[in-house]
């Protein structure tokens, strides 16, 4: 095959694709998933290493190599950047969908994703904003497409499912762990500034050293996909849409069955009632990212500006602290993936497990208050923000890989990628207001900073409770889907 292949959308539904491949993979999963996994490690290696400097970079006095912008400036940049990096999963999902495939579409977007990391490198305020423009549009088209392939690789009644996108995710955090500690170190170690003044260079031209570290390991994930890219065949195609194996002749009625009917483009009652399950999920997951983000934003500065960068004599840069919840998702991801598949049928239910997610969210950033207050006496231990990011990533894990596995359960496989893109626009909305409450922090002000972390958790509890409440009526739209 070659990715300008089509497949049915009945065959995918019922057998993930003509030539699936269900076994063969990292724990008895589908072959796929092994490509899949390192793809999207480095994708994310990319991202999360730009992400980990870029409110510092930007924070950063012109002197020392920064942009020299204010707190509040920085966190609305940030604010749209995250948000459009997301958002633009709609369109880069509908051009997969109908046009070219997702594995095209990975493979096109991480492309331009190198080239905005690249960008960036360049010392010029332009190249700064126009990199970011190119990363935005290159993951629209990589991000939504990535996670549909992954959905495609199991049947639909796989119980492997969840545990599948539980390694998948874990995944992406290998690479989100990775890419603080070599960015950051690039960015901000003071031994890396030393060696460029030894060669002739501006130590303070170290930030942009960091960017293009990023864009190194997109280019290491291109050439990963590149040479499995066959692997993906019958995963990675366009889908065509066929009414059932019969002629008019045969059957010269109209089309009254209802998956046909579905198979043909318009949308059966348990379909409906489907998406509006995931429009609610939608909703909820937009306030997970909107306290969960703060890591990028709020607490980097607290990291940077607050927080003591050494234990037991041992110093690290702040952005360090970037790789904390990573390395604990890949702790304990297999631990989760276990537990759901030792629980089997008794498992909480989807919305269940978001609503516990909100519940450690909340008791995470909870933890930020007696931090920010004790900042008043001066730098606190970075043994706060070790907790916090603990107690966050068991949200995370009981939210994010869920919510990708449960959206390529309840969308229709004709629609998979844009809903797909959905998820992540709900992303893009609560990273736009994660900015928008991180410029609200003030470093210079401990009460200021305890109101808002306080805020944030109150909000995540209540939203937990709500959630638990509607559990029930959000499994019965549902459907059989658990």
């Amino acid at each position: 095959m070659t990715g300008s292949q089509e497949i049915d959308a009945d065959a995918l539904a019922n057998n993930a694709g003509p030539d699936a491949r269900l076994s063969g993979g990292l724990g008895g999963h589908p072959r796929g998933l092994n490509v899949l996994f390192f793809t999207e490690m480095w994708e994310r290696f990319s991202y999360y290493g730009m992400r980990a400097i870029l409110v510092l970079f930007m924070v950063a006095p012109v002197v020392n190599g920064g942009l020299g912008f204010s707190m509040a400036k920085a966190s609305t940049i940030y604010a749209w950047y995250t948000m459009c990096v997301y958002l633009t999963s709609i369109p880069g999902g509908y051009i997969a969908d109908k046009l070219i495939g997702p594995r095209k579409a990975v493979l096109i977007g991480g492309t331009v994703i190198a080239l905005g990391h690249f960008t960036m490198a360049f010392q010029s305020l332009p190249a700064f904003y126009g990199g970011m423009i190119i990363i935005v549009l290159g993951t629209g088209l990589l991000k939504p497409n990535i996670s549909t392939m992954v959905g495609r690789l199991y049947p639909a009644s796989d119980r492997r499912r969840d545990a599948g996108f539980s390694i998948f995710y874990m995944g992406i955090n290998l690479g989100a762990t990775l890419s603080p500690l070599v960015c950051g170190t690039l960015a901000q170690g003071a031994g890396f500034k030393t060696f460029l003044k030894q060669i002739g260079m501006q130590p303070e031209s170290s930030w942009h050293f960091g960017f293009a570290a990023a864009g190194v390991g997109m280019c290491l994930g291109l050439i990963h996909l590149l040479a499995q890219y066959k692997v993906l065949d019958g995963i990675g195609d366009k889908i065509v849409l066929k009414a059932k194996e019969k002629s008019a002749s045969q059957d010269p009625e109209p089309a009254a069955d209802s998956d046909q009917v579905s198979t043909a483009g318009a949308l059966t009652e348990g379909e409906q009632s489907k998406l509006w399950a995931c429009a609610i999920l939608f909703a909820f997951n937009i306030l997970f990212w909107a306290v969960y983000e703060q890591g990028g934003s709020s607490l980097n500065v607290f990291a940077d500006r607050l927080t003591e960068t050494s234990i037991l004599g041992f110093h690290f840069e702040s952005s360090w602290l970037q790789a904390l919840q990573p390395i604990y998702v890949i702790a304990l991801a297999p631990v989760f993936s276990w537990i759901w598949i030792k629980m089997g049928e008794k498992q909480p239910a989807s919305p269940a497990k978001f609503a516990l997610g909100l519940a450690f969210l909340s008791l995470g950033i909870l933890i930020m208050v007696p931090a920010a207050l004790m900042s008043a006496q001066g730098k606190v231990s970075a043994l706060f923000l070790i907790t916090v990011y603990f107690v966050e990533t068991l949200g995370e894990l009981c939210l994010s890989p869920i919510g990708l596995s449960t959206v390529t359960k309840l969308a229709p496989a004709r629609f998979q990628s844009l809903l797909m893109g959905g998820w992540f626009v709900s992303n893009s909305i609560g990273n736009f207001l994660a900015g928008l409450l991180s410029s609200l922090f003030k470093s210079d002000s401990s009460t200021e900073m305890a109101v808002l972390f306080g805020s944030m958790a109150g909000a995540a509890f209540c939203a937990a409770a709500l959630l638990f409440v509607l559990t029930p009526k959000i499994r019965t739209l549902m459907g059989s889907v658990r």
